[in-house]
């Protein structure tokens, strides 16, 4: 297909799926104006481009899921939270981890928590471009971490488990368990 085809089908479906060509920008990693350029067939999209629009774009989204995926999070007896893998917003959090947290959790909800990261933590970030983290091709990941002494959100040493899921806007959340 050409690449103006392309672009035209492209912009069909982030049109029909309801996202702004600034929203899509953020979603896929690049600049507004890349998009713009895509849609208009000045530039074409790299197969791992075009597969992460596919995710974004092929699948129906229902904003429900992500409702009972909160509700979930928020009634698990276990160590877990849900963040945005991106910007890493808290979007849930569930009683056992809030009542590791030294202040009210409706705080920092839409806040982004790697200001509270460890260095392993940080470290496991930084190589998950390099381990095809953000096309899918790793969707989960275990790591070992010492703990912070963070006065607000302490992070306990121990291991936790990191799993990529899809949310309703297109955008991937991640599900951070604390391992017993």
């Amino acid at each position: 297909m050409a690449a103006h085809d392309t672009g035209l089908a492209l912009k069909r479906l982030r049109l029909l799926r309801g996202f702004k060509q600034s929203h899509f920008a953020q979603l896929m990693g690049v600049h507004q104006a890349t998009v713009s350029r895509w849609e208009r067939g000045d530039l074409p999209l790299s197969k791992a481009q075009q597969a992460a629009a596919h995710r974004l774009l092929a699948a129906a989204r229902d904003p429900r899921q992500d409702a009972a995926l909160k509700r979930l999070v928020e009634s698990s007896a276990r160590k877990v939270h849900l963040i945005c893998d991106r910007t890493h917003r808290l979007l849930a959090a569930s009683p056992a981890r809030q009542s590791e947290w030294r202040a009210d959790p409706a705080e920092f909800i839409g806040r982004s928590l790697i200001g509270y990261a460890s260095q392993e933590i940080l470290a496991a970030e930084a190589t998950l471009a390099d381990r095809g983290w953000h096309e899918g091709e790793l969707a989960t990941l275990e790591i070992a971490t010492a703990g912070t002494l963070d006065p607000v959100i302490p992070i306990l040493p121990g291991r936790v488990l990191w799993e990529r899921i899809a949310l309703a806007d297109g955008s991937a959340g991640r599900l951070v368990t604390t391992i017993a």
